[in-house]
């Protein structure tokens, strides 16, 4: 697996970025433990700005696992604000509850156990943020799920846009290059998604090379 920042440039970005509180460092000596891939204070961090700069009041998850990602954005979300997590695998689910309620945000969480596809039409938009971090296969459905929710002035990210366990960077800078890729599903459904965000003239996309790569789409019109 690509390494898209050096030990010492993630710890240089962690230094300077939010500081995890107590709940955040446990979460983080979990994933640790267990091997769980979570986005890491770097990305969450960066996560929590985002919903800052959009002034975010809605999120919606697409894959919450045990509710790392939703802690970082709770912070900045209103007391009357709302974040869905989704997740398939319900001790996670529940496991995100705890740490939501230990955070003091479980009032604005709301719990969608089961396919976040199936989620998302049970909601209602706009949705000021949307993050999209399930089976790589699907994010590119699942933007066209969410795309016509997410209001003027937000923006959805998806995760894994550079590497992680099963996507291969050197396809998707070989696609990147302009030459044919022959690759595994998931790359590609990360290849797919990346054509998907590029091609729609309502969003602007960007790559943020933190954690295993982020990629950023802004709805402009």
């Amino acid at each position: 697996m690509t390494d898209v920042l050096s030990d010492e440039i993630a710890r240089f970005v962690r230094a300077v970025g939010p500081q995890p509180d107590e709940t955040l460092i446990e979460m983080d000596e979990y994933a640790a433990a267990e091997g769980f891939p979570h986005v890491g204070p770097e990305v969450g961090g960066f996560l929590r700005l985002l919903a800052r700069l959009t002034d975010a009041e809605r999120v919606f998850e697409f894959g919450s696992g045990y509710g790392y990602s939703a802690y970082w954005f709770a912070e900045a979300l209103p007391a009357d604000g709302e974040i869905v997590l989704t997740e398939v695998d319900e001790a996670e689910l529940d496991l995100a509850r705890e740490y939501m309620a230990a955070g003091g945000y479980d009032g604005i969480a709301t719990y969608e156990l089961g396919d976040a596809m199936d989620a998302i039409g049970r909601f209602d938009g706009p949705f000021d943020v949307v993050l999209i971090d399930h089976q790589k296969t699907r994010y590119a459905d699942a933007f066209e799920a969410v795309r016509d929710e997410i209001q003027i002035g937000g923006v959805v990210v998806a995760d894994n846009a550079i590497t992680a366990s099963v996507v291969e960077f050197d396809d998707l800078l070989a696609w990147a290059d302009g030459d044919a890729v022959e690759t595994n599903d998931h790359t590609q459904g990360v290849i797919d998604y990346l054509e998907t965000v590029q091609a729609d003239p309502a969003f602007e996309t960007v790559v943020v090379p933190l954690g295993e790569g982020i990629t950023v789409s802004y709805r402009v019109e």
